[in-house]
């Protein structure tokens, strides 16, 4: 059964910021997610290119762990992969209306 990139956002949105309480999804942070085809045992491998709100973020490594468990607790996904990107740097446009109101952001 193939698995829809909005699947694995939907469980992305589980990764909250310890900082700003919203979600990595809604924070603009998620910039690729990419679900390869299903192998031999109907498995996917998932690639994900994410970034931070700083190159400096303390909150880092967290977010890519919990961007990785979120998506490998998938029933569909055999292995995800993260990769960090600041190209194109993050900016609060990125941002859903959601989050920008969660974060009095106008």
């Amino acid at each position: 059964m193939a698995l829809a990139e909005d699947k694995v956002r939907e469980a992305l949105k589980q990764v909250i910021d310890p900082e700003l309480f919203v979600n990595i999804v809604d924070l603009g942070l998620i910039y690729v997610v990419d679900v390869k085809e299903e192998n031999e045992a109907g498995l996917h491998d998932v690639n994900i290119e994410m970034t931070m709100t700083s190159p400096m973020c303390p909150a880092g490594p967290q977010l890519v762990s919990g961007a990785k468990n979120s998506v490998e607790g998938l029933d569909e996904v055999a292995t995800c992969e993260v990769k960090v990107v600041m190209d194109p740097p993050w900016t609060p446009e990125k941002m859903t209306d959601e989050a920008r109101d969660h974060l009095g952001i106008f």
